[in-house]
């Protein structure tokens, strides 16, 4: 986290996603900067005291957090046309007792830019602006929070927190939905980066944010309640019309915040079913289907229509550019690279990508498409290390392999980071062998059948160019391992075949679409992209994140065909570029060592034979007593332009 110093940081060396509203000042939770001396300052600590209330996420539990905002306000307000010292002498004092009597951060933070300019330059509370009124300025706000920021979807995490302490289920969950329409989804499947910037870390151990996250999900699914959004959806607009080429996490998400601004989409995907890599891709026993088809039926009674079995190709895709005013390419990235190595025959028998492994096992097992792999008393590697390979290896258990070991050439830390703690020590309870620090040196086969592999080790040695530590290989002879069945889960890259030439729509050389920073514009007007084809094979919250960015923006430009952000997406990324959480702070006021909650797990013995959901979820409970955890850590940012 920055912290902020009046006019100690020259403009240029400042993280600056506003430079084309010339930025004059920017205020939040540690200070100020002053860019411009022509800055009215009092006047950007008084509107920064009004965006308190404007924002009112006081929780009200004190009287400092719910009245301070307004005293310091008022208080503003009168020394700004009149100043008198008693004034002033007030103002400090209800800055300092805010700062030490508030019990959210909201209300200890807020009074700081102020006590600060009241420190190093107190001149400007006394001078007489009747006298010299000042120039209109105006402010970019934001409240964020160090969790909400990491999160991909910048989701409102303290309010659905909130509603869960508060047993207002429906609330928290409209706050979820304000930017995460796949509640069902990401309450568990998300690899919680947010949790790592929660501030309760400092004190002991983060927030059960995810499984918090689930609770109001759950809720409205397991009460049968009418589904909940953050806003009523507008009336539609009979006039917009919008193409989603892909019905995954991003394709979805896109078209569910269109269809709260009455925008309908019509949404395309190649598969017989709905849902892209979700549907797919994760098996049943982390993401039941019956829970994802919640998420999804809410947007069919939105108003979105999806078509299914519904490949595109070069004409249709020219069809749909005179009859839709904006595209929006959502196709993920559902080809397997291969491992690259001499002797890797894709023909082979035994041979199977990941993302063909799991197609058929969820479309089998979940949608009664086609037959499960038969795979029984089978010898199964898998080379990866993300989230697909750990999806594969699962499975794997569960479909009656003799054997299944995962090669992965980095260690056990990046595993974990990779994915998750929980869902690496689950496939080891599972009976999942991880072979670290390998590689296939080369593959074994007889009668056009795989038999073996044979792998390398390596160890990791770190040197000044390379910190992270380099792969050094070991000189030995190498390791043969049984193997039937070699499933490649290394990554994956979309497939732009289907998109007309005289588009020239430019790629990365990763292969993935080549969009602008922060709107998703492809090289092509009116045609923008979000999800895996966008990033690469990422997270299912990072697709919904863009989902939602691309739909705002879309929305933008069926308006006045220009393509921009708003003011709040543009404080969006600044702050995301200057950083909300602060690992090396003191956190005081809050009790440390209260444990934090953990979901009830399935047996291995039990799940590892079915497809049964290993993660129960949260007791009700624990739920209650992990939401009071919460710090309620809210920031207010505000740029003056």
């Amino acid at each position: 986290m920055l912290s902020f110093t009046p006019y100690a940081i020259p403009k240029k060396d400042f993280p600056n996603r506003l430079e084309n509203d010339n930025i004059k000042a920017f205020v939040g939770w540690d200070g100020a900067v002053i860019f411009d001396e022509n800055t009215d300052i009092l006047d950007m600590l008084k509107n920064y005291a009004f965006q308190y209330q404007c924002y009112a996420q006081a929780c009200g539990r004190c009287t400092p957090g719910k009245y301070g905002g307004r005293v310091l306000y008022e208080l503003l307000s009168k020394i700004q046309i009149q100043p008198e010292a008693d004034d002033i002498l007030r103002l400090e004092e209800a800055c300092h007792l805010m700062v030490a009597t508030s019990k959210c951060e909201i209300g200890k933070t807020t009074p700081k830019p102020i006590l600060q300019m009241l420190e190093t330059k107190k001149e400007i509370f006394l001078q007489n602006k009747q006298e010299n009124p000042a120039k209109p300025q105006r402010y970019i706000a934001k409240i964020t929070a160090p969790c909400t920021d990491a999160c991909p979807s910048h989701v409102n995490i303290p309010a659905y927190i909130e509603g869960v302490r508060d047993m207002l289920f429906a609330d928290s969950l409209s706050a979820t939905r304000s930017s995460m329409p796949l509640a069902q989804v990401c309450g568990r499947v998300c690899p919680h980066p947010c949790e790592s910037a929660c501030r309760r870390l400092v004190l002991d151990e983060p927030i059960s944010i995810m499984e918090l996250k689930r609770v109001g999900a759950d809720y409205e699914y397991d009460m049968h309640l009418p589904y909940q959004h953050p806003t009523s959806p507008k009336k539609a607009d009979l006039e917009a019309k919008v193409a989603i080429i892909g019905a995954g996490p991003a394709g979805l998400s896109a078209a569910y915040y269109l269809a709260l601004e009455g925008i309908y989409a019509d949404v395309y995907e190649a598969l017989p079913v709905l849902g892209g890599e979700v549907a797919v891709g994760v098996p049943d026993y982390r993401m039941p289907i019956s829970h994802y088809n919640h998420d999804i039926d809410m947007l069919k009674k939105m108003g979105v229509r999806f078509y299914t079995s519904s490949p595109m190709d070069t004409a249709s895709m020219e069809a749909l550019e005179h009859s839709h005013q904006a595209i929006i390419l959502a196709t993920g990235a559902r080809i397997s690279k291969m491992l690259g190595i001499a002797s890797e025959n894709p023909h082979l028998g035994g041979y199977i990508p990941a993302i063909k492994f799991m197609d058929a096992v969820n479309l089998a097992q979940k949608f009664h498409i086609g037959t499960l792999p038969n795979i029984t008393g089978k010898n199964v590697v898998c080379v990866g290390g993300g989230f697909t390979s750990m999806d594969v290896v699962r499975c794997a258990v569960r479909l009656g392999a003799k054997s299944v070991t995962m090669l992965y050439r980095r260690d056990e830390n990046i595993i974990i980071k990779n994915t998750s703690k929980e869902e690496y020590h689950e496939s080891v309870e599972e009976g999942v062998r991880f072979e670290f620090l390998c590689a296939v040196e080369s593959i074994e086969s007889q009668d056009n059948q795989i038999t073996a592999v044979k792998i390398a080790k390596f160890e990791l040695k770190k040197t000044p160019d390379s910190p992270k530590g380099e792969l050094i290989k070991i000189d030995q002879p190498p390791i043969t391992l049984p193997c039937d069945i070699l499933i490649p889960a290394v990554s994956q890259i979309p497939d732009f075949s289907y998109l007309p030439e005289q588009w020239e729509i430019q790629t990365t050389k990763w292969g993935t679409l080549q969009t602008d920073l922060g709107t998703f514009q492809t090289s092509k007007k009116g045609v923008f992209g979000c999800g895996d084809c966008v990033s690469g094979p990422l997270t299912i919250v990072n697709a919904v994140g863009q989902g939602k960015r691309v739909a705002s923006v879309v929305k933008r430009y069926i308006a006045n065909r220009e393509v921009s952000l708003s003011d709040e997406e543009k404080m969006e990324d600044y702050l995301h570029k200057i950083g909300v959480f602060n690992k090396d702070e003191s956190v005081s006021g809050w009790i440390k060592g209260v444990p934090r909650a953990h979901s009830q797990i399935t047996p291995a013995e039990q799940r590892k034979h079915s497809f049964l959901e290993v993660n129960q979820g949260l007791l009700r409970q624990d739920a209650l007593e992990e939401a009071q955890r919460c710090m309620r850590c809210y920031y207010i940012a505000m740029a003056v332009v």
